[in-house]
């Protein structure tokens, strides 16, 4: 049975680490509504870009791109968005499980990855994977700069038909206690997706339809990179300040329950040195 100085130590020890998990629930928090901004801002304006390559495509004139090409799936590259540090629940493990699942579900093809973000990247580096580009410890100061470089090596490997299809996998954010795995086709752009479309605007532009289509789809699919980033961080952020916020909650029980048990053992001492100076008082 441990001692009562054991038993403090430990209390001591729960308590520093409930308060760590404390202050790392807050800066989540902090950091959740900033990453959250940034996703509400994002979504318009790809939403709005594909609204305008929609009406390109939907023009008398037929537009054509080598990102449009569809070829029988036999190489396929799955750009996996994880996180760069842990401490945020089954998030991470929840992408692994699903690209293992990409994998499993395309047996027979030649898949390669593309890793933006850590804990992705050094799971399957040990699995003997083959790996096209990676972007690690890129979240902390994300910009658009980021997506573009990953986009550009991306369009480059398919328009040179070094991949016949590429796949994102991401955490798309909900709410600050809720994620949605999500696996996307990025390429080949499919032009019915493309119009699927409420309503067509009459836009007057000043360039070819095509010189203009030639310009904005490599921009799309750099945005589509950059908004899966985006929502990857929110996603993380929410999730790992639900972990800590369970962590605190099973730390402060801990310390009761452990409370508790310091009082007992610390009574049981008491009455049994009571029982000790009545005896020998009885003795006497």
């Amino acid at each position: 049975m441990p001692s009562l100085l054991d038993i403090r130590r430990r209390i001591r020890s729960v308590k520093n680490t409930q308060q760590l998990t404390k202050a790392m629930k807050t800066v989540s928090a902090a950091k959740l509504r900033r990453a959250q901004e940034r996703v509400l801002s994002a979504r318009p304006y790809a939403d709005q870009l594909r609204r305008i390559l929609s009406n390109l495509s939907s023009r008398g004139e037929q537009v054509s791109h080598p990102l449009l090409q569809v070829r029988p799936e036999e190489r396929i590259l799955l750009i996996v968005v994880s996180g760069d540090r842990g401490l945020c629940g089954a998030f991470n493990a929840n992408v692994l499980r699903a690209a293992q699942n990409f994998v499993r579900d395309h047996s027979g093809k030649t898949i390669a990855f593309s890793f933006a973000g850590r804990k992705a990247r050094d799971f399957f580096r040990r699995r003997e994977v083959t790996i096209h580009s990676e972007a690690v410890n890129i979240f902390s100061k994300l910009d658009y700069g980021h997506a573009r470089e990953l986009g550009e090596k991306v369009i480059e490997s398919y328009s040179n038909a070094e991949f016949d299809a590429v796949y994102i996998l991401y955490n798309e954010f909900k709410s600050a206690i809720q994620q949605r795995l999500v696996v996307e086709q990025l390429l080949p752009l499919k032009q019915e997706d493309l119009q699927e479309t409420q309503s067509q605007i009459d836009y007057i532009y000043e360039q070819p339809p095509q010189e203009i289509f030639n310009r904005m789809l490599p921009r799309y699919v750099e945005i589509e990179i950059y908004r899966a980033l985006l929502e990857s961080i929110a996603s993380e952020h929410g999730a790992r300040m639900a972990a800590m916020d369970t962590a605190t909650r099973n730390a402060g029980e801990m310390i009761d329950a452990m409370t508790l048990k310091m009082n007992r053992v610390r009574q049981a001492a008491i009455t049994r040195e009571i029982i000790e100076v009545v005896s020998g008082a009885g003795a006497l």
